[in-house]
Formats: structure tokens, sequence, C-alpha cells
């Protein structure tokens, strides 16, 4: 361990991220799926997902500014931060915003229609589909073993679809329906993952500016849903309709997590992420058989045991990076962006929520974070 290596109360950094990330990972699938059945008035998903985006909005601006008293000599300049945040090539942020809030609400959804076990399973094919989604629009060549562990990720997430006993407590789920929309939430993860990626590279402003654009953008769709497609039950019940205190500690256990994943990445490297991301699947799964009431078959044991491999394969393999397309071009701005240096490029994070993005070159792989 390096002399320099940041410690809390005598422990490296990395190892406490990595708890945190851990218990994170676990906790968030368990608490949105209990959020959604511990009561009758089921609160409208896009509520949460605004408050959610306000959260990381006030947490991004936060670190942002405290990044801008640093290059100001110890001045806060709220012109600059302004014009940091709403000039330049900020309108490119507007596509990823759509597509992290339309996932957002798909996460609420799916978590109302599968149980907790199967959908922390299941939400790991958003490995499969940013990888895809990297290879086509980004040109990353990927290693025979990481395609290896794609296979198996497939092959392990179908497994664990068969029929078997699932929860008796609470709602009734919808597997098809309910993998349905996991596979839709996990497409638009890959798209808006690469696209992030492509402005990052091609930009000189920090990955905290970037998240504070993202989820000021994100608001407007986020908006939209509530007035629009929740309108009318948002007019006649309230806001809060449905709310209760496992509806708030989703909210910020979603929030927050991003935060965790800056650190993890930033002081530890992608196989102890992978590590970390395998035993929040197991923790998910034991949890859920003691507080939902979920039994375990052979075929689901098989298929998870498939998926926490493959994840972790994933993460420990290398892998290169060809780019075929030039980053999107910005007004005025040098092809550099703020990054913290990792042995592999896992586009993906475990929570059901992606919180991170990749960036590489053809010598040195890098990795950007993205909070959501």
């Amino acid at each position: 361990m390096a002399l320099d290596a940041p410690e809390l109360f005598g422990i490296p950094l990395k190892y406490v991220s990595l708890v945190i990330l851990t218990i994170q990972n676990s906790a968030l699938v368990l608490i949105m799926r209990y959020s959604r059945i511990v009561s009758t008035e089921q609160y409208y998903t896009s509520t949460a997902v605004l408050l959610s985006e306000l959260t990381k909005f006030w947490v991004c601006l936060y670190i942002s500014s405290k990044d801008s008293i640093k290059e100001n000599g110890g001045r806060l300049s709220i012109k600059a931060v302004y014009e940091d945040i709403v000039g330049g090539d900020s309108w490119k942020m507007l596509i990823p915003a759509a597509l992290y809030t339309i996932q957002n609400n798909l996460q609420f959804v799916s978590v109302s229609l599968l149980d907790a076990a199967t959908f922390q399973v299941s939400y790991q094919l958003k490995i499969l589909t940013t990888a895809l989604c990297s290879v086509a629009l980004l040109g990353t060549v990927l290693s025979a073993r990481r395609w290896l562990s794609l296979v198996f990720l497939t092959v392990g997430i179908i497994l664990v679809q068969f029929p078997s006993s699932a929860e008796t407590a609470g709602a009734s789920t919808s597997p098809m329906l309910g993998l349905f929309t996991v596979f839709i939430a996990c497409v638009l993860s890959g798209l808006a993952g690469v696209y992030f990626e492509k402005v990052l590279k091609g930009s000189r402003k920090s990955v905290w500016t970037r998240n504070v654009q993202l989820s000021l953008f994100s608001m407007v769709p986020a908006l939209f849903g509530v007035f629009v497609v929740d309108g009318a039950g948002v007019r006649q019940n309230g806001f809060l309709y449905g709310y209760t205190k496992w509806t708030y500690m989703a909210i910020a256990c979603q929030a927050l997590g991003g935060l965790v994943v800056a650190v993890v990445v930033k002081y530890a490297d992608n196989i102890l992420k992978g590590f970390a991301t395998s035993i929040s699947i197991i923790l998910s799964c034991l949890a859920s058989v003691w507080f939902f009431d979920f039994h375990i078959s052979l075929t689901f044991m098989a298929g998870a045991s498939l998926v926490i491999y493959a994840t972790y394969m994933y993460g420990s393999a290398a892998a290169s990076n060809i780019p075929k397309h030039s980053p999107l071009p910005t007004s005025s701005e040098s092809p550099h962006t703020r990054s913290v240096s990792d042995d592999s490029d896992d586009p993906t994070t475990a929570t059901g929520i992606r919180m991170n993005d990749l960036s590489s070159s053809n010598d040195e792989h890098k990795l950007n974070v993205k909070v959501i």
C-alpha cells in the first residue's frame, strides 16, 4: 500500500468505500422493493425520481462549488459557477438526462414487478447492454475473456427467470413485464452512459460540473412525468401521496449511492469493485429470503452464480479501447477530461442504478464518474 494512501480510522479508504458500496448496493434494491409493497397506497415513481434528482443536484453543486473556490484562490464566484454550468456545450447533457430519467422511473417500476432478488440479478444485464453500446458507438475492443463473461451473464440472467416460489408477502410479481422493463432500463443505461462518456472525452469541464448539468436537465423530463404522466393522480392525491419513511430512504439511497462510487473508482481498482458487486448480489438474495420469504430454486441459484462469476470475470479482464468515432465537438475546448485511472473498464454499476462511465485510450484506461 502506498504511503500516501488515504485512511479512515486507520483503515485504507478503498476498503472502507468498498464496504459502504456493498451495503448500499444490497440495501438499495431491498429498500426500493419494500417501499413499493409496505403500503397499499403506492407513491408515484415520478415524484420519487424528481426528489432524487434534486438531491443529486444540490450535492454535486456543493462539490463543484468547492472545486471552483479552490481554482479561484479561495473565492466563490457565483457568475463563474453559473457560466460553467449553463454555458458552452451544456446542451449536450439534454439527451443523457432524458434517458437517465426514464431509466430511473423504470427501475422503480421494475422493482415493483419483480421480487428483490430477481431484480438485483437481472439488472446486471446493464453490463451487457453498456458493453455492446460501447463496442458499437465508441469502437471499444473487448478481450475474449470479456466476451465469454458476457455469455455467462446472459445465460445466468435467463436461468433466474425460470418460475420459482417467489415472495408471499407484499404485492404480487409480474415476471415477464418486470423483465421487459429491466431490459429497457438497461438499454437506456447503456446508451446514456456511452453518450455521456463521449461528451466527457471532448470536454475540459469537471465531472462534477457535468453531473450538476445532468441533474439540472433531468428535472425537465422528471417534471414532465410528475405533471403529465402522473398529473391527474398528483393533483387529486398530492405530491407526497403514498410516501412512507421507506420511500425517503429509497430516494436518499439512490441519490447518494453515486457519491460512494466516486470514492471507490478513485481509490480502489475494478477487480475489488466487481467483488463488491458480487457480494451485494449474494446479500440481496439472502436478505430476500429473510425479509420477503423468497425461496431460492436450483435454477435461480445456478443463474445467480453465473451472474456473480460473470460480473467478477468482466471486471478483472483486460480490455482495449480503439476509438472509431471522434468525440463530440465542443466550443473552444481542448480534448481533456478530469478522470481517475483504473485498471479496467466496467461501464456499469452494481446497484441496479448505473453510477459510473468509462473513458479510456489505447494506452491507459480511465474511469469517469457519473452520479445517477
